[in-house]
């Protein structure tokens, strides 16, 4: 296959205090997955799409590294939730957030992930905002650029279905692990 990038439109946002990112809409269904490095847990640039290359795999984004959700659900519900989507046909399963690579070193430890999701730093958000999943607002003791909370089904770096969580804050609805496993 030749290389496809995201087809999305950026369009600039104001967030409060002037400053601007760019971000697009999430990435529809049928979209390849975009070329864009992030840092896996052993501090190598990766190509994402070099870990969705002739597989069936989940691609899965949180705001962050340690934060109660993410920790306490998110990331626990896909490791225990692993063999399940094996069995479904899921090759990969990989988790995205916006942290540098020594924190997602570390937290992919602290889950014990290994062996069962790959815990990836998209550090400067390139990857997030190329996905439409960049969340521009100022979070109290994250910062500014985070991840959407998000889930999608990767086909050979084709995305097959796309689950959003609205940013609205109020909580997570059908990005789990089980909200997965009933599309497959």
């Amino acid at each position: 296959r030749g290389r496809r990038e995201c087809c999305s439109t950026f369009r600039l946002i104001t967030m409060s205090g002037g400053a601007a990112i760019d971000v697009v809409n999430p990435v529809a269904e049928g979209s390849a997955l975009p070329h864009i490095d992030v840092y896996d847990e052993e501090l190598n640039s990766v190509d994402i799409c070099t870990l969705f290359a002739g597989k069936k795999g989940v691609l899965f984004g949180v705001p962050g590294a340690f934060t109660p959700t993410c920790s306490k659900s998110h990331v626990p519900g896909y490791i225990q939730d692993r063999e399940a989507l094996t069995a479904k046909g899921i090759d990969v399963v990989v988790c995205i957030s916006v942290n540098d690579m020594w924190t997602m070193q570390a937290w992919a430890k602290d889950t014990g992930a290994a062996g069962r999701v790959r815990m990836m730093a998209d550090q400067s958000g390139a990857l997030s905002r190329a996905l439409g999943v960049a969340d521009g607002r100022y979070v109290e003791g994250l910062g500014s650029v985070r991840c959407r909370r998000f889930a999608m089904l990767v086909e050979d770096n084709v995305i097959t279905s796309v689950k959003v969580e609205e940013p609205s804050g109020s909580g997570a609805t059908c990005s789990f692990a089980p909200d997965i496993l009933t599309l497959l």
